[in-house]
């Protein structure tokens, strides 16, 4: 691990003015990126340690969680969760789990307990892919770690990486299971930033690869996200995530699907689809959630739905079983969450 500096901040102002001290491009590669704010550090301490990361000065925003930012409010309108709540607290909440239990299944799913302890919900969404050629820097072809210089993955073992979402430019899988929940609510992030807070739909905050790989997200530099809303909508009780991997503990998901419903009886009224597992970003399958609106989920429609979520997936030599996988995962899901008792 390189040398840095380490600060401590209190507040999300504090933060984000101490962020501010170092100058940052908003260009700037990721391993270059100055200034890094930590929460848990289970996603930059293991970047920074591979040298992956290189951060010049660490926050440290762990004293933030004393404040609201740390808490989780229920109520009859929705939910608000603090960035610097922990996975595991929101996780095991019981008005979570039972208002919005897509939210908590998909951090139950995720890491280990230990973990879970340690990361904060803000983090966790922020997190960077696991991809092998991004982490391992003797392979000089990563787009995301050095812009311009390939993607060693094209070529490479990409039995992990995604088939929605890609680009000529870079193939990894976004590896989180929380960001997938938030779409399927159709949740807003807080940020705060040098020129005040604003929000967002959290749909929009992560950036497809395209030509520019390390812009991950529509974060400006130093920003922080402070905070995640969530509307008591309809289908936030009727929601489930399905998460399909190589083994039932501590692993990144080969196909998962966030799905929440609105039922009339055996109609759907409204649906709300995420994919992740086999897309670039928390990926929002629009198509699927169109063909089943309106419908019975018989089997027909079932199909079309998964047909539609991957009508635009694209193959690498080792992942092809993805778009199967990804289909079964899917109607799975959205039987299982139909059947469910609200």
């Amino acid at each position: 691990m390189r040398p840095f500096h380490y600060e401590r901040a209190a507040t999300p102002a504090a933060a984000v003015k101490m962020a501010g001290t170092t100058p940052m491009s908003p260009d700037q590669p990721s391993v270059a990126t100055p200034v890094q704010y930590l929460a848990g550090g289970t996603n930059l301490l293991d970047m920074m340690k591979i040298d992956v990361m290189r951060p010049d000065r660490v926050v440290d925003i762990n004293a933030i969680a004393e404040t609201r930012h740390g808490g989780i409010e229920v109520s009859d309108d929705g939910m608000w969760l603090g960035a610097l709540a922990r996975m595991a607290e929101v996780a095991e909440h019981a008005d979570v789990k039972h208002r919005f239990p897509v939210i908590a299944q998909s951090l139950t799913l995720a890491a280990s307990q230990q973990l879970r302890n340690m990361a904060s919900i803000g983090g966790n969404v922020l997190q960077r892919t696991r991809c092998p050629y991004y982490r391992d820097t003797s392979y000089a072809e990563c787009n995301k770690r050095d812009p311009g210089s390939g993607c060693a993955a094209l070529g490479g073992f990409n039995r992990m990486h995604a088939v929605l979402g890609t680009s000529k430019a870079c193939i990894a899988t976004y590896p989180g299971d929380f960001a997938q929940a938030l779409i399927a609510l159709d949740a807003r992030v807080e940020i705060t930033g040098a020129h005040g807070h604003r929000s967002m739909a959290f749909a929009e905050l992560h950036r497809r690869p395209d030509d520019e790989p390390h812009m991950e997200t529509r974060l400006a530099p130093g920003e922080l996200i402070t905070a995640f809303t969530i509307a008591a909508l309809p289908w936030a009780r009727r929601s489930k995530y399905l998460k399909i991997r190589d083994r039932e503990s501590y692993e990144f998901a080969l196909a998962s699907a966030a799905v929440a419903l609105d039922m009339d009886g055996d109609i759907v009224r409204e649906a709300r689809i995420a994919l992740g597992g086999v897309a670039t970003v928390p990926w929002r399958a629009s198509a699927a959630e169109h063909e089943i609106q309106g419908k019975r989920l018989d089997e027909r429609a079932l199909a079309a739905a998964a047909e539609a979520a991957f009508a635009d997936a694209r193959v690498f030599e080792h992942n092809a079983f993805k778009i199967a996988l990804g289909k079964r995962t899917l109607t799975r899901a959205l039987r299982e969450t139909a059947a469910m008792e609200t």
